[in-house]
């Protein structure tokens, strides 16, 4: 079986747990990701280094239980350091530490456990045949991404979150890189994961270049680059406005590359350290000035520019201030606008980053044309996200427009605009680069309409903002509205409760409703075919690559729909399921649908914790296909009889039930057959039955009360056991039909049956949201202006006098 990226995960974050209290996660980080190194390499049997005697994971696992099991771990991890040269990579970690790790039994049960979980099958790299997908460059982003997030503020900045990488990266065109010789940079590379995702993006390769200040985390980007087969980068330990590394070897000046990306650390106050900015031996504030003593973010950004050749492109993540703050950055931010330099600015939403809560901003920077350069392209990106614990996280839609509206340089109202340099100079703007200036991004007010409350009728401003509904259904607004006497305003002319039947039995709503279920037909079909006819070996992002935006095109230019929220539901099913499964078919082919197993949990026993298999047909699972699926397609007249039988059951525990509240009470006739729980029970029945004796006249009508509940009381044991039966001989149906499974089989029972099934009911609440909105919005109009004021004094009157007219009968005074 493959590697599930979800087990994978898990397990990953069990090693965590190990270690989590001894120390927090920006250290135990790197005992966890010495580990995964060890344990990958080590699988992957020297194909990625040279595993020396004595410095492999098998040899870790020796040390189990024994004394002195911390040093040896050293030693091991030592050996497999000196024969790669990656001393100070894997060996910043300390095995032996008795303070982070406890000492005698506490310190050898700990790493003792932890060498267990990486020995866990989740974790065997040795069989995971979908090389190219990179599944432990992804398991590692994951643990990055998690540390990250529970390292807390100032500790987590050595992660930039992938989705901003992404973006970065294909903005910057590397998409366009023609050779392996061109290169990318980051000044402050973190652990590397933006330096590779922008990697990512190189159709030939590209030679990598990185500087990181903290020297442990320097050890997290080299091992990150060897675990995403990157061995070759050149990533180095040091200050990089003080003592920047990459340098030309002939002149003394910056080294310049084809690309940078960075993600330095927001408004740094130290960054002069060690440097004269007066007299910068580089250059690079020359010609733009020098930023603030307190204030880093310019400092950083020049350095960019200064490393870029005469075409070079970057990305740089900075703090929103360094669009509008004044004094020095004023200046300098004048100075590189007016040189070109900026391509365009992507307002990102507040609290994405691990370092810091504020909004931040994507500045990217072009030297190719600058000169000529007429204009900033601006994307006001804030309001798109989702809430993810205490972060806010880019969906892969978020990611998919703001790429696509930045490359094709779309303008969007409200969320995007190419603004020109004449504007942004002009006087009343002064170089002030804030988005808000450019781009109003607030939503329209709902404004209630005065004249409307008091006399009725929806006004007109309000059908026109349902424009884009009436260029669908052109017809629909004459059918649900009818002028009022007044100009501008209109009235429902259909029942409010009939609003929802009038719209969705409307023919042009039930014309564009068969018009998008043709679209989705379509992708199906063809989509559908692509994946049955998938092999062994297949790679899996590119499965998805190819769905996903066959899907994105499919509903390009629809009415009405937004084709990259269409896009998200196919994101978040590959996310939760499809992934897995692909990278099961990636390793074993189709037979992986003939597969079934039992699932087993961890319960403690006595102290200890031991595995439990779970039984019945929820403890079955299929490697590709769910045992409700083989049920549904196979056996679908066993599960009708068992839903019969439930259903019998369910009926017959509500009639107990009723018979219990109605007669259970004081004096009642059950209250002598319950117990202290007020349960009734065969036995209780039967001790009570036995004291009454014989039915008789006087004890008549409690003896048959008793009878009646006695007959339910069997009748439930009954059809329990019925269940029971019926359930476990469906269960063997089921395992039995798996190896029976042919390939054609399985591949219309899992890309029909389970891909294509879900994707298509996820797309439909997408399309009902559609006809819900403007069902929602039309019923709110219609309460909202229903009832004029006029109206309603008159009702208030009218009540008034009936209550004064009953107040009078009775003699009361008002």
């Amino acid at each position: 079986m493959a590697i599930k990226k979800s087990e994978l995960y898990s397990s990953l974050w069990k090693s965590c747990d190990e270690l989590r209290g001894s120390m927090d996660a920006s250290q135990y980080k790197d005992y966890v990701l010495v580990l995964l190194f060890m344990k990958y390499v080590s699988d992957k049997g020297g194909a990625l280094v040279d595993i020396p005697k004595g410095g492999s994971f098998k040899d870790m696992v020796k040390l189990k239980g024994t004394d002195d099991i911390g040093n040896k771990i050293n030693i091991i991890i030592g050996e497999l350091a000196k024969a790669n040269d990656l001393n100070g990579i894997i060996t910043v970690a300390d095995f032996n530490d008795d303070e982070k790790l406890g000492k005698g039994k506490e310190k050898i049960d700990r790493l003792s456990n932890l060498i267990e979980i990486f020995q866990n099958e989740a974790l065997d790299f040795s069989s995971n045949r979908a090389e190219n997908d990179d599944i432990l460059g992804d398991a590692y982003e994951y643990l990055m991404r998690h540390f990250a997030t529970e390292s807390g503020k100032s500790k987590g900045q050595f992660y930039t979150p992938a989705e901003v990488s992404r973006i970065m990266a294909k903005v910057i065109g590397i998409s366009q890189s023609q050779s392996q010789s061109e290169s990318i940079y980051d000044p402050t590379c973190g652990s590397g994961s933006l330096l590779l995702k922008a990697a990512d993006e190189a159709p030939h390769g590209i030679s990598i270049y990185g500087q990181e200040m903290d020297n442990a985390t320097r050890a997290l980007a080299v091992m990150n680059m060897w675990l995403h087969g990157n061995p070759a980068s050149e990533i180095v330990q040091g200050n990089t406005l003080a003592d920047p590394f990459f340098k030309n070897d002939t002149t003394g000046h910056l080294k310049t590359f084809d690309y940078a990306v960075a993600n330095p650390p927001f408004s740094t106050k130290a960054w002069s350290n060690g440097i004269d900015p007066e007299h910068d031996i580089f250059q690079r504030f020359d010609g733009f000035g020098i930023p603030p003593a307190k204030n880093g973010d310019y400092a950083f950004l020049l350095h960019i520019l200064k490393s870029l050749k005469s075409k070079g492109k970057a990305a740089i993540i900075l703090p929103l201030g360094v669009l509008f703050r004044g004094n020095a950055e004023s200046e300098i931010r004048k100075n590189i606008v007016r040189r070109g330099y900026i391509k365009g600015i992507i307002g990102l939403p507040a609290n994405l980053f691990y370092g810091t809560g504020i909004a931040a901003s994507i500045i990217i920077l072009d030297k190719e044309d600058a000169e000529h350069r007429k204009g900033i392209f601006m994307i006001d990106a804030g309001k798109g996200y989702i809430k993810d614990g205490n972060k806010n996280r880019l969906r892969a839609q978020d990611l998919h427009r703001i790429v696509d509206v930045f490359n094709k340089q779309l303008e969007i109202p409200k969320y995007s605009r190419m603004v020109p340099l004449a504007e942004i100079a002009d006087p009343k703007n002064d170089y002030n680069l804030n988005i808000p200036r450019y781009i109003d991004s607030q939503e329209e007010e709902d404004i209630q309409d005065i004249d409307a409350h008091l006399r009725g009728g929806i006004p007109n401003r309000d059908l026109e903002a349902l424009d884009k509904y009436w260029q669908v259904y052109p017809s629909l607004k004459t059918h649900l509205f009818k002028a009022n006497a007044r100009p501008n305003y209109w009235d429902l002319q259909v029942a409010k409760d009939e609003i929802k039947s009038a719209i969705f039995n409307h023919p042009e709503f039930l014309a564009y409703s068969q018009t998008m279920e043709d679209v989705f037909g379509t992708w199906q079909r063809k989509n559908a075919a692509y994946l049955k006819a998938l092999e062994e070996a297949c790679h899996p992002k590119e499965v998805i690559r190819q769905l996903s935006e066959d899907l994105l095109q499919s509903y390009h230019g629809k009415d009405l729909v937004d084709k990259y929220a269409v896009y998200q539901h196919i994101m978040d099913y590959w996310s939760e399921t499809m992934q897995d499964d692909l990278y099961e078919l990636s390793a074993d082919g189709w037979k992986a649908g003939n597969v079934v197993t039992r699932i087993t949990k961890k319960t403690k026993k006595a102290g200890k914790e031991i595995e439990k298999q779970v039984d019945g047909i929820e403890g079955l699972e299929g490697q590709l296909i769910p045992p409700s699926l083989i049920i549904q397609h196979f056996f679908a007249t066993e599960q009708a009889a068992i839903d019969a039988l439930q259903n019998d059951l369910d009926s017959t525990i509500t009639e107990m039930d009723e018979l219990r509240e109605e007669h259970g009470g004081e004096d009642g006739l059950l209250t002598e057959a319950m117990n202290d729980k007020k349960k009734i029970s065969q036995s209780t029945l039967k001790t009570r039955i036995k004291v009454l004796g014989k039915r008789d006249p006087d004890n008549a009508e409690e003896w048959d009360m008793l009878a009646q509940y006695k007959k339910l009381l069997a009748q439930e044991a009954k059809l329990k056991a019925d269940i029971k039966k019926a359930l476990a001989d469906l269960e063997i149906k089921t395992i039995r039909q798996y190896p029976k499974l042919s390939v054609e089989e399985i591949k219309m029972l899992v890309v029909d049956g389970k891909w294509m099934a879900f994707i298509e009911g996820s797309i439909k609440t997408e399309m009902n949201g559609i006809s819900h909105r403007l069902t929602g919005r039309i019923k709110e109009l219609a309460e909202r202006y229903g009832s004029p004021m006029p109206r309603l004094v008159k009702e208030l009157e009218l009540l008034n006098s009936k209550v004064e007219f009953n107040l009078k009968k009775m003699k009361y005074q008002w």
